[in-house]
């Protein structure tokens, strides 16, 4: 039986992914952690020059999430897991090029990673993620968001939502610098106990054998 093919005469606004990929820098202990965001400065327009989230179109037939992973290592080199979908940004008049929808990705690397400007990046940094440079499109509402996002995952009685953005397998201090970053608060022996006490308590989580310093976890399973 022939394939019927379909052909819709309506608009089809162009789809995009961005990522906010997070981190933060040691810090010492009674100290508030600095939430880091990774940008890239546009070498081309629209907003040539301007600083933005990582991100681009999404081929014909790709799926979102392995887009915004294709972008994220043509624009900075950077390769992570990605952590949950923020959301979708379609506001009319986001793109000067015509009307876009992007998908945005969050992410979170324990140690700030060397990164590298590719494709049409001109450069490639870490910023403050609480006061970022001008950005370009609505990514200072998108990186607004993230940020809100990020602090609330930290007040769910889930643990899952915000144990998705850390790696595979961490430290207590890795979960514990992503809690303090998030919420703003300092990096002390409290929030070490209480991170300890949810890392233990959660379902989602095995702790390995001790070998170091501090305990070490992993992920059970990886819906990545």
């Amino acid at each position: 039986m022939k394939r019927r093919q379909f052909c819709y005469p309506y608009p089809r606004p162009a789809v995009t992914v961005d990522v906010a990929v997070f981190t933060t820098d040691p810090v010492r202990p009674g100290t508030i952690p600095p939430l880091r965001v990774l940008l890239i400065r546009r070498g081309d327009d629209p907003f040539a020059g301007r600083w933005a989230l990582p991100g681009g179109f999404v081929d014909q037939d790709e799926d979102l999430a392995d887009a915004a992973r294709r972008e994220l290592i043509e624009e900075t080199g950077l390769g992570v897991p990605l952590g949950p979908q923020l959301g979708a940004y379609g506001t009319p008049g986001r793109d000067p090029r015509g009307h876009t929808v992007s998908a945005v990705y969050l992410a979170w690397v324990a140690e700030r990673p060397a990164v590298q400007a590719g494709d049409d990046a001109a450069d490639a940094r870490f910023h403050d993620a609480r006061r970022p440079p001008g950005l370009a499109f609505d990514h200072r509402v998108v990186l607004r968001d993230a940020v809100a996002h990020l602090r609330s995952l930290h007040g769910m009685r889930d643990d899952e939502p915000w144990l998705s953005m850390l790696p595979g397998t961490f430290s207590l201090g890795d979960a514990a610098r992503l809690r303090a970053a998030a919420l703003g608060t300092e990096l002390d022996t409290a929030l070490r106990a209480a991170t300890l006490r949810r890392l233990r308590g959660s379902a989602a989580l095995r702790e390995l054998p001790r070998s170091g310093r501090e305990p070490r976890f992993s992920l059970r399973s990886r819906g990545r």
